[in-house]
């Protein structure tokens, strides 16, 4: 019998969920365009790698900066800001596409301007959320959390695909542009927050003495730090994304549609995983589960590779979705946890690099492969490099197998 996740419980939380979850939809519907939009402008794997490159260098230039300030300032006014800058460069990207004079470097430099907000988004967003529910209820949150975004990452590819079909992708970018909207209700419905300012007694601004203190927590705990390194191992080797429409158009066949499929089969995967997760109270061996996922994330995209087979290709890719959402879950609220309020922020930029620096150096890497040696081996090789990722990780860490999750827990969130 399903049964009301705790962490709906907790009215402001209900509020940041709902916003997020329509905001991705148009994200997600954006994303999945661009990467549409580069290859009807060339038809390079290189180019679309290179959105990674574009999206990489900010997000390492400034994520340490924007965690800094999610614990000195106000995170939900930062979220304010950084939701409404993202809303207009989405709005720059719709007038440029439907006057005609969208080029390839617009879209690298709005992709790199949108990395920079989500540099100081991030941080704020989740270090947000140990503010409105209670420590218990945080691993729910955090498995919600999941779901709002894979809904979003089902419903938005899908839709991307429709449009692109119909309209137009200039349209996706408009709606992506109002779907900020819902952010930005959610945050004023939900009041004051409550967060602790105890940095402010040693920090009246941003320096270097804040970033040194989150770098130091960081490195110091190896739980945190091991779970970091493999999150950046596995997803620098299985990041093909911005070559799906190469796969959907020269190893299976399909056309824009079948494209907008492909694109939502993970989060499909990883929405169903999120979905019995979240009926769960508590995930035993936590660490071993860990580890087993992320080996199941490098053999889907082995067997994803290899496919020539729409469905084969479509279930790979949704096993690997799946297995991504186990470890996240597990990864994020090992990290909430064992970090006080007054340092989240800062962890979370720190880790940020490594989640979001992996992906978008990943992509380099299959444009790469991919250019040399097709887009099938670059699937295959960077899900053989994850698995053998894992096994060296788990040599160097011993404490990530060791993990049962019942653990003294280091720091919680009052309600």
């Amino acid at each position: 019998m399903l049964t009301i996740p705790p962490a709906f419980k907790y009215r402001r939380y209900v509020y940041l969920w709902a916003g997020q979850a329509i905001s991705i939809v148009g994200s997600q519907m954006q994303v999945w365009a661009l990467f549409w939009h580069i290859d009807l402008l060339t038809k390079q794997p290189l180019a679309l790698g290179m959105v990674g490159a574009a999206r990489v260098v900010p997000i390492i230039v400034f994520s340490i900066y924007g965690g800094a300030i999610a614990d000195l300032f106000d995170r939900r006014k930062l979220l304010f800001v950084t939701v409404t800058f993202q809303a207009v460069l989405s709005m720059l990207l719709f007038g440029l596409t439907v006057s005609g004079q969208i080029q390839l470097w617009h879209i690298y430099t709005i992709t790199a301007l949108q990395a920079v907000a989500f540099s100081f988004d991030l941080p704020a967003r989740q270090a947000l959320v140990p503010n409105l529910v209670s420590r218990e209820a945080l691993p729910n949150a955090m498995t919600m959390s999941t779901i709002a975004y894979q809904l979003g990452a089902i419903l938005g590819p899908a839709a991307s695909g429709l449009m692109i079909a119909g309209l137009g992708l200039q349209y996706t970018y408009l709606i992506d542009s109002i779907s900020f909207a819902a952010v930005i209700l959610a945050l004023i419905m939900m009041g004051q927050i409550e967060q602790d300012r105890s940095v402010r007694q040693t920090h009246t601004r941003v320096d270097m003495e804040m970033i040194r203190e989150g770098l130091k927590f960081t490195f110091g705990h190896p739980l945190i730090l091991s779970s970091m390194i493999l999150d950046f191992l596995a997803t620098f080797f299985v990041s093909a994304n911005t070559l799906m429409p190469i796969f959907a158009r020269e190893v299976l066949g399909v056309g824009a549609q079948g494209y907008g499929l492909l694109s939502a089969a993970q989060s499909a995967g990883a929405l169903v995983a999120a979905l019995v997760m979240s009926q769960f109270k508590e995930i035993k061996h936590q660490g071993r589960t860990l580890l087993i996922s992320v080996v199941i994330f490098g053999l889907s995209a082995i067997l994803f590779g290899a496919s020539k087979f729409f469905w084969l290709s479509w279930v790979a890719l949704a096993l690997s979705g799946a297995a991504d959402t186990v470890s996240m879950v597990i990864r994020n609220t090992i990290r909430q946890l064992q970090t006080p309020d007054s340092l989240r922020g800062r962890m979370t930029s720190i880790n940020q690099i490594f989640f979001a620096g992996g992906p978008q150096l990943g992509e380099i890497e299959a444009g790469v492969v991919g250019q040399i040696w097709g887009v099938p081996m670059a699937a295959i090789s960077g899900g053989i490099a994850c698995v053998i990722g894992v096994g060296v990780a788990a040599k160097i860490w011993p404490q990530i197998a060791a993990y049962q999750g019942d653990e003294e827990i280091a720091a919680g969130a009052a309600a």
